[in-house]
């Protein structure tokens, strides 16, 4: 099997107080750069846990991401015509 591309995702985390943000970029093989955020707070009763607040706000980022990776891919399918497509979300 051989690989033809390959994607790599960025990952940066901002965290203040009980509060992480995470920040998720990845950029296409076509040129585009698609870019999401996903936002965690910590319980003030729970322990401080940096990564699993990086954890959480990472996944929603990545769950952002993946949106809008399916949205581009349908919009792709429209503009081909052929056939009508459904969301893929």
């Amino acid at each position: 099997m051989n690989t033809l591309v390959g994607w790599h995702v960025e990952l940066e985390f901002q965290e203040q107080g009980a509060h992480t943000r995470a920040a998720a970029l990845v950029r296409l093989p076509d040129g585009r750069e698609l870019r999401a955020h996903g936002d965690t707070s910590r319980h003030p009763n729970d322990p401080e846990q940096l990564r699993v607040g990086e954890e959480v706000a990472a996944a929603r980022a990545l769950q952002d991401l993946a949106r809008q990776l399916l949205d581009k891919a349908h919009t792709e399918i429209d503009e081909l015509g052929a056939v009508p497509s459904y969301p893929l979300m």
